[in-house]
């Protein structure tokens, strides 16, 4: 079975840093970009970073730029994303999205990140 699973979400200090986690597992892919999204209370879902799985090459939304790392491990087919300095305007559900060559789209259910100030 195909599927995406987030962690490492919690409740935090403003300032503290979070490491997020995507595991992909069950396909058998070679081709795909891994995206992260994030979801404020009451708003839409908007685009954080990516990474090209086969690439390691790295984009980020500029609202990310400074505070956002976003890395992957190869062995453990995982994705990972550095948040540092967090603030409580990043609290929301953080999503990871794998998009493979051939339109297969896969999504996460998703992390939650409380920040308090």
């Amino acid at each position: 079975q195909v599927q995406l699973v987030e962690s490492g979400g919690g409740l935090v200090q403003a300032g503290d840093s979070l490491k997020l986690s995507c595991e992909h597992s069950g396909h058998t892919f070679s081709t795909f970009v891994v995206r992260w999204y994030r979801q404020a209370p009451g708003k839409g879902r908007e685009f954080v970073a990516l990474i090209n799985w086969g690439l390691s090459t790295t984009s980020y939304a500029d609202s990310a730029k400074g505070r956002f790392t976003i890395s992957r491990d190869y062995a453990e087919n995982r994705v990972y994303l550095q948040i540092n300095d967090l603030k409580p305007e990043d609290t929301g559900t953080y999503y990871c999205n794998l998009v493979a060559t051939g339109g297969h789209i896969l999504w996460g259910q998703g992390t939650q990140v409380n920040v308090s100030s």
